[in-house]
C-alpha cells in the first residue's frame, strides 16, 4: 500500500490529470478498493438475476394456483383431477393436492377408509403428508431469498470498508506530499466514496426485493395452507359420510 501511495503522490506532483469518470475512478483505485468494487458489482448482478427469476416465478405460481383452484372447485371428480396432475404436479398447490390424494388412494385400496378405527389416523397422515409437501415446495420457491437478505444487509458495510481504505490512502498521500490541496485529497476521496455508492447500488434493490418477495411468498404460503385445510375438511366429511 505504501508503494501505491508514493506513486499517487508522484503522479500528483507531476501534474497528472485524474479521470473522474466512474471507469477512471475504478482504474485509479487501490487494489483493495478495486476488489471491493468488483465484489459488490458481482453481488449486484447476482441479486438482479434472482430478482427477475423471483418476479417471473411468483407471477407464474399465482396463475397456476388460480387455474388449479378453478379446476378443483369446478365440481368435477377429484379422482379425475388427480389422474391429470398426480404423476407430474406443475406447481406447489397441485403437488399438495396430489400428496393428499395419493395417501387417500393407498388407504382406500387397503380398506382403511372403511374402517372406523383407522379413520382418525388416516386423516392425520393425509394432513401430515400435505404439510410436508408444502414445506418442501415452498423451500424450493424461496431459494435465493437468503442471498437477497445477505447482500442487502452486508453490501453497505463492504462498501464502507472500501471507503475507509481509500480515505486512508488519501491521508497517506497528504502526508507524503505535506499538501492538503484539493488536487491531492479529492481523487482519493472520490474513489473511496465510489465504493460506498456501489455498495448502496447493490444493497437497495436487494433489500427492496427481499421485502416484496417475502410478502408475496408469505401470501402464497397462506394460500396453500388454506387450500390444504379446505381439502382436508372435504376428505374428513367424506369419511364421516361413510361411517
Amino acid at each position: 500500500m505504501e508503494q501505491s501511495v508514493i506513486e499517487t503522490a508522484q503522479a500528483v506532483g507531476q501534474g497528472a490529470v485524474h479521470n473522474m469518470s466512474m471507469w477512471g475512478l475504478f482504474l485509479q483505485a487501490d487494489v483493495i478498493v478495486k476488489f471491493v468494487m468488483l465484489l459488490l458489482l458481482a453481488a449486484s448482478v447476482w441479486c438482479w438475476a434472482i430478482i427477475f427469476e423471483k418476479w417471473i416465478r411468483v407471477r407464474r405460481l399465482n396463475r397456476q394456483a388460480d387455474a388449479f383452484e378453478d379446476a378443483f372447485w369446478s365440481g368435477g371428480s377429484l379422482d379425475d383431477l388427480y389422474d391429470q396432475v398426480g404423476a407430474n404436479p406443475p406447481d406447489p398447490m397441485a403437488a399438495t393436492f396430489a400428496a393428499g390424494m395419493k395417501e387417500w388412494r393407498i388407504a382406500a385400496d387397503r380398506g382403511i377408509a372403511a374402517s372406523g378405527s383407522m379413520r382418525a389416523g388416516l386423516q392425520q397422515r393425509i394432513d401430515r403428508v400435505m404439510q410436508v409437501t408444502m414445506t418442501r415446495e415452498l423451500g424450493r420457491v424461496e431459494r435465493g431469498m437468503t442471498v437477497l437478505a445477505s447482500v442487502g444487509s452486508t453490501a453497505p458495510f463492504i462498501g464502507l470498508f472500501g471507503t475507509v481504505w481509500g480515505i486512508m490512502n488519501s491521508f497517506q498521500s497528504i502526508a507524503a506530499q505535506a499538501d492538503t490541496s484539493l488536487a491531492v485529497v479529492a481523487p482519493g476521496i472520490a474513489e473511496a466514496l465510489f465504493a460506498t455508492a456501489i455498495g448502496l447500488f447493490a444493497a437497495i434493490p436487494a433489500t427492496t426485493a427481499y421485502n416484496k418477495f417475502s410478502n408475496d411468498l408469505n401470501k402464497y404460503a397462506e394460500r396453500l395452507e388454506n387450500f390444504a385445510g379446505e381439502f382436508g375438511a372435504i376428505l374428513s366429511r367424506y369419511l364421516e359420510d361413510r361411517s
